[in-house]
């Protein structure tokens, strides 16, 4: 496991604390579970951002419903 040090705002470490201590949890606990959920959203948005920057570039391959449906091998 790493280590990571940062530093946040008095504001958000008093709430942070006080969520901690009326549940019982540690602070720890909390920082890991909201970076783990903004982490996952941000990784989602950013892979969005490439696919519809490579619709824009022209990079990505698009197929038409005929070209599925005439190129379209089930045994692979």
């Amino acid at each position: 496991m790493a280590t990571l040090n940062i530093r946040i705002s008095d504001d958000i470490f008093g709430r942070l604390g006080s969520l901690a201590d009326k549940t019982g949890r540690t602070k720890t606990y909390y920082v890991l579970q909201a970076l783990e959920e903004k982490l996952e959203e941000l990784e989602d948005y950013y892979l969005a951002m490439q696919s519809l920057e490579k619709v824009n570039t022209g990079k990505s391959q698009v197929w038409s419903h005929q070209d599925i449906r005439d190129n379209r091998d089930l045994a692979n």
